[in-house]
């Protein structure tokens, strides 16, 4: 007999739901590719093997497609985006300018980078703009995340499976961050983006994107935005204010609507996840973000604590 865990990788009931079902992802991940940029052998990675420069809003719907796929898809279908992912890591190469070293892109040491300032910020900010986690929802995310990880290589006893943890790693990895010209131009990029050939009748209202910017560079920790020194610092206040302002106009776009905003693969990947959890029993009228309400969910499955 089929279980939930056979027809979503993470089920309603888990706090990763909670977490990437909430419209805050779009600024948690933004904020996730400025704080990556910050690795200086990760953000040669990226600006070596990828059309970043050109199109860093596609990036950002390629991350969406894959953590949704790990999320709210089928067992066969985040296995299959894991074998991608992996497949194309395995044959890239980065060179350090600074060392003249060649390293591979699936180096343990870079996948890791990648995924902790992903997860940790669609957690810190979902939670700032207002999603009621507690620590101890908090921490089960992170150890849930440890499952996303192996998706890409990753063994998950490797990967921080708790806040404290999470903590931990960060402050053994600042003293190796720096500003890089590629990284000073990949926060550039993305206060200012350069939009995908699809979205370009949406040109006209881009001015309207550079406080969508602004806010996930301002939702960055502490220390990373003084490494940057982009933007003049404002009261945490003003951005804890803003990111819920955000969070609250985003989560009142019907699900049919925001969703347009993915890659057409994306969408078909929902849409699927839509009809399985329906055939299971879940009722979803409301569409994926209504299955955060347990009353929504069959009778038969027990209630997160």
């Amino acid at each position: 007999m089929a279980t939930i865990e056979d027809i979503v990788v993470q089920p309603p009931h888990t706090a990763t739901w909670l977490v990437h079902i909430d419209r805050s992802m779009w600024v948690g991940g933004v904020r996730g590719l400025m704080l990556q940029a910050l690795h200086p052998l990760a953000m040669y990675g990226v600006w070596q093997n990828s059309n970043f420069q050109q199109d860093p809003f596609g990036r950002l719907r390629r991350t969406a497609d894959f953590v949704g796929r790990v999320t709210f898809g089928s067992p066969q279908e985040a296995d299959e985006i894991g074998r991608r992912v992996r497949g194309i890591h395995r044959r890239l190469r980065v060179n350090d300018p600074d060392t003249g070293r060649n390293h591979r892109v699936d180096d343990p040491e870079l996948l890791l980078w990648v995924h902790c300032a992903e997860v940790s910020s669609y957690l810190s900010v979902a939670r700032r703009a207002g999603l009621g986690l507690t620590d101890r929802q908090a921490d089960r995310y992170l150890a849930e995340q440890r499952h996303s990880a192996t998706y890409v290589g990753l063994h998950a006893e490797d990967v921080p499976g708790s806040l404290a943890e999470m903590d931990d790693y960060f402050a053994a990895m600042r003293p190796r961050l720096k500003v890089t010209r590629e990284a000073a131009a990949t926060v550039r990029f993305l206060l200012w983006p350069r939009l995908p050939a699809e979205l370009r009748m949406l040109t006209p209202g881009k001015p309207a994107y550079f406080p969508f910017g602004a806010l996930c560079y301002y939702s960055l920790p502490d220390w990373a935005r003084q490494l940057y020194g982009v933007l003049p610092d404002v009261p945490p206040s003003a951005v804890t204010a803003a990111l819920r302002a955000f969070r609250l106009s985003m989560n009142s776009i019907p699900e049919t609507v925001h969703d347009h905003a993915f890659m057409p693969s994306t969408r078909d990947m929902l849409a699927g996840a839509r009809t399985r959890l329906g055939a299971a029993g879940y009722d979803v009228s409301k569409g994926l973000k209504g299955l955060t309400d347990p009353r929504r969910w069959p009778r038969d499955v027990p209630k997160a604590a």
